[in-house]
């Protein structure tokens, strides 16, 4: 409604110095309906669109950012204590177990096994 009365008032404005150097005096500009052509309906469509699609990407982005702060934090607080890392990889084969089905591949350092291997030769050397 607020467009309409800034066009009439535009309309005014531009029909009033023509019509007056003929002695017309406009008092009234009335606009019943207005259609646009099909070519500005669908320009205005897309733009649409594509500022609707820019702000879903903008969201997106900053929810992957919040995402990524937070793990930044959870990766601090799990490498402030060695402890809570193990629970967390623990915690993990729990939930990886409860699914039906599944083969858990445990990662084992190799630096374990050096020393493993180290430990069991020097047993062996000293019996």
């Amino acid at each position: 409604q607020t467009h309409r009365i800034e066009i009439v008032r535009l309309l005014e404005e531009a029909l009033d110095p023509p019509t007056d150097a003929w002695g017309i005096d406009i008092q009234r500009v009335e606009l019943s309906d207005i259609v646009l052509p099909k070519n500005l309906t669908r320009a205005m469509a897309i733009e649409s669109e594509a500022h609707r699609r820019a702000k879903a990407k903008m969201i997106e982005a900053d929810g992957e950012k919040q995402a990524a702060a937070t793990l930044a934090e959870a990766a601090n607080m799990l490498s402030s204590d060695p402890n809570a890392m193990q629970l967390r990889f623990l915690q993990t084969l729990t939930n990886i177990s409860a699914e039906k089905n599944s083969t858990i591949v445990i990662p084992f350092p190799s630096e374990l096994s050096t020393a493993a291997s180290a430990f069991t030769n020097a047993t062996n050397a000293y019996a």
